[in-house]
């Protein structure tokens, strides 16, 4: 796959759309989220997508149709929100740690088949305590820093421990272990955890990786069971910039309009950081977001509405009231910033759909 934008040429997108809006083409998620389940089938691992990326039941059941295992949520919040549209094998990647947190999980275990993930003692008995009173049974996966330094266990004889704890406690099933993401070291660190693991008498049914960047070498590591992989359904710019997603692929635009150009060389647009994420740009060109229209550009800053642009290397420069069309940086952050995405194909507007699990932080 190019990781190189060339001269893109903006796509049949909708008319007349106020803007700034965040738009969809439903015919490259279908086709983004077919051609993953098939890579992963082809391999034998199992996808389970990460729904922080598009936060709509909707677009997850596309994935799960079209050979998903289930789904991934960060958040609590995230999975009663899918839960309640219907889908109903989740895992949690996010460690739960408090009462409040614990009651409604059990609540919704309940009604879900449930696992969860986490790197300590304390969230283990936390969950436990609550999930053992109502009488629910969660599954566990023990976290693993293979060298990211995020969250997980820090050695292959802590992950053991872990799962034995995990093992002993009512309410909590170990099912495996989790990491993110695939990185040099993390198929000997994973190799050297299951091994102890097996030799405290445990099996190790699930190994779960992620996420967008690394899916494509995951079935490299015979470790790995399944992988948790998010971004790939609507591509952004730091996938083309990493080779995941195609910019024809990148199923995910915000639209934007030019809205004064005080010089010659620069221009604003109505998009700020409410309407676009201030991840910094992964391909090395800086900005906040590729303009599909004037790919020369650089959308240097941006003001909580404002959107700022130096045209300067453009052949061409657009006028007051033009609209340009914007692939962001990370399309997980500009989803939870917008109400809604209107979605299309082929520029035909089929719908409004509100981003269901939008702000769902808790």
């Amino acid at each position: 796959m190019s990781a190189e934008p060339g001269n893109p040429v903006a796509p049949r997108l909708p008319d007349g759309l106020d803007t700034p809006a965040l738009v969809i083409d439903l015919d490259i998620v279908e086709r983004n989220a077919a051609r993953m389940a098939a890579t992963a089938a082809t391999h034998g691992i199992a996808l389970r997508p990460h729904v922080k990326t598009h936060k709509l039941p909707a677009i997850a059941r596309m994935q799960v149709e079209a050979g998903a295992v289930g789904i991934t949520c960060q958040k609590l919040g995230e999975a009663e929100v899918m839960e309640a549209a219907g889908l109903r094998d989740i895992l949690l990647s996010f460690p739960l740690v408090g009462e409040a947190k614990a009651e409604r999980l059990a609540a919704l275990a309940g009604k879900a088949t449930l696992a969860v993930a986490g790197d300590s003692d304390a969230v283990a008995r936390g969950l436990s305590a609550t999930l053992a009173r109502v009488g629910v049974e969660v599954g566990f996966l023990v976290e693993c820093d293979t060298g990211f330094q995020r969250t997980g266990v820090q050695t292959p004889q802590a992950a053991a421990d872990l799962a034995e704890l995990v093992q002993s406690l009512p309410g909590l099933r170990f099912d495996g272990l989790m990491t993110y993401p695939t990185l040099a070291g993390t198929g000997p660190w994973l190799r050297a955890a299951i091994d102890e693991v097996r030799a405290r008498g445990l099996d190790v049914a699930k190994v779960s990786a992620g996420g967008t960047p690394t899916f494509y070498s995951n079935h490299e590591l015979p470790e790995v069971t399944e992988v948790r992989a998010g971004t790939y359904v609507y591509g952004d710019r730091a996938c083309i910039a990493n080779g995941s997603v195609p910019l024809d692929d990148c199923a995910l635009r915000v639209r934007a309009t030019v809205v004064s150009r005080p010089t010659s060389e620069r221009g604003i647009l109505d998009s700020g950081s409410k309407t676009l994420t201030n991840d910094p740009a992964e391909d090395g060109g800086g900005g906040h977001g590729l303009i599909i229209e004037y790919p020369e550009a650089r959308l240097y800053a941006l003001s909580e509405e404002h959107g700022h642009v130096d045209f300067a290397a453009c052949p061409n420069r657009p006028e007051v009231g033009e609209v340009v069309t914007i692939v962001p940086n990370h399309a997980c952050g500009c989803t939870n910033l917008h109400d809604e995405v209107a979605v299309h194909r082929g520029g035909r507007i089929v719908g409004l759909w509100p981003v269901a699990a939008r702000g769902k932080l808790r």
